[in-house]
């Protein structure tokens, strides 16, 4: 996830997170109606909700909507069952691999979106199991690495139960086990840190740097053409994008 945490943290800094708030309101809706069907209402017993209510939180979504959704993804089933999880990998300029987490309620649909996106940057979808080999479920913590001490959120963080924290650009990732995600933010939250973000991801094992400024232009093109799809819940990427091309690749 290296670059693309750089670049995250860099959009937001520049206020071009949530251009899109009601798209991005209907995606969390979605993700916590199908969570709470798939596992239940409890966020302590369902890590999966915990962690679509922690991303609309982050969102700044009603308390009570967020409820709304768990009730309705509780209840009858007939929202959530609407959808099934699909997941679509393939590599993007410079043989980056691409993985790409989706709820849809119709395959074709998503598929025919999914593979147009890729085509359009100059990139590939691949087969099942072409790329997803090369990541791994983490949970990961963003803390901005301006003000922050390093020995001592290493010290906080592996009290906690944290597997390692390394600078990432402007940002300290703390990468936790999944099932230790929540544990740990809210140890940190506890010790003080201001946290930037805190959910479960999909790391990558090995990254590839990109240092070109054309295919780190691609590459975001495609990323950001894939997360504004109304149906991909998540995007994941092994690039390692050196932050001065990342800044000078966002308008």
């Amino acid at each position: 996830m290296s670059g693309h945490s750089k670049w995250a943290t860099i959009r937001r800094k520049k206020g071009a997170a949530d251009a899109k708030r009601g798209q991005l309101f209907s995606k969390l809706v979605r993700a916590i109606i199908v969570a709470s069907r798939e596992g239940g209402p409890d966020p302590d017993s369902n890590l999966a909700l915990a962690n679509a209510i922690e991303k609309a939180r982050e969102a700044s979504m009603p308390k009570d909507t967020i409820e709304r959704a768990i009730a309705r993804g509780s209840g009858s089933g007939a929202d959530g069952e609407a959808y099934e999880h699909v997941t679509y990998e393939g590599y993007g300029p410079a043989g980056v691999a691409i993985l790409v987490e989706a709820l849809t309620d119709n395959r074709n649909r998503t598929a025919a979106d999914v593979r147009h996106i890729f085509s359009k940057s100059d990139g590939n979808l691949g087969t099942a199991g072409a790329v997803a080999w090369q990541f791994e479920r983490k949970g990961v913590i963003l803390v901005d690495a301006d003000g922050t001490d390093e020995d001592e959120l290493v010290l906080a963080a592996a009290d906690a139960g944290a597997e390692d924290v390394t600078l990432d650009g402007s940002s300290f990732q703390v990468t936790t086990p999944p099932d230790e995600l929540a544990a740990v933010r809210s140890a940190l939250e506890s010790s003080g840190v201001e946290l930037e973000t805190a959910e479960l991801t999909m790391v990558p094992k090995t990254t590839v740097r990109v240092e070109d400024d054309a295919a780190a232009r691609k590459l975001l093109r495609l990323v950001d053409g894939l997360e504004d799809n109304e149906d991909v819940q998540g995007v994941y990427a092994n690039f390692d994008i050196p932050e001065a091309v990342l800044e000078a690749a966002i308008p």
